[in-house]
């Protein structure tokens, strides 16, 4: 199946917090992709001034319905919210 939208989530996080969000990005990758609907792809991008995951989807509609299922409420924001030094910039992006 063919990535038709990526969710976007770009976070600034301070570098002696990065493992602690790599650790995140790693427990909750193979859940993503073999639980949330439309799931294709999850990548862990890391500049220097901030941290971004690229999560592809087969739909906008999906890939905006993953921010309110329970993997992303429950998991994946509770384990990064103390990490980021700023709220995150969240974008959906179709093709």
């Amino acid at each position: 199946m063919k990535v038709k939208a990526y969710l976007e989530i770009t976070m600034r996080i301070n570098s002696e917090n990065r493992p602690a969000a790599a650790k995140v990005y790693n427990d909750y990758r193979e859940p993503f992709l073999n639980q949330i609907k439309g799931a294709l792809t999850k990548d862990l991008l890391i500049r220097d001034e901030d941290v971004q995951v690229l999560h592809g989807f087969d739909s906008v509609e999906n890939a905006q319905s993953y921010l309110s299922s329970d993997l992303f409420k429950n998991d994946v924001f509770v384990g990064l919210k103390d990490l980021w030094t700023i709220d995150p910039d969240v974008r959906i992006y179709s093709l």
